[in-house]
């Protein structure tokens, strides 16, 4: 399982439509093959700044598979607006102990 970090940063004021949005483009992503599940968490300190998790069986079904199908041209229309300054995204896989 690979973990995707999005932060996202909102320009000032637009939290509600930002979050009007995410809600209509999920179903954008969470059709895509290879989607687990997800969650948005919204900072306390920092109102304008979420952090969206995203679990994917592989890297590649986010990087290849969802950025470069048509529902992801879709996705940035919706969102991207939003963002100042661009979101950055990270991958994580997990460090198992035994």
């Amino acid at each position: 399982m690979i973990l995707e970090v999005a932060t996202l940063n909102v320009r000032e004021g637009q939290n509600a439509e930002f979050e009007a949005a995410m809600r209509q483009a999920l179903p954008l992503i969470m059709a895509s093959p290879g989607y687990i599940r997800h969650t948005l968490n919204h900072c306390l300190e920092n109102p304008a700044r979420y952090v969206f998790l995203v679990e994917w069986e592989t890297l590649e079904a986010h990087t290849v598979g969802f950025r470069g199908s048509p529902p992801y041209q879709e996705w940035k229309r919706m969102l991207h607006h939003f963002y100042d300054p661009p979101a950055t995204v990270e991958h994580y896989e997990e460090v198992k102990f035994e």
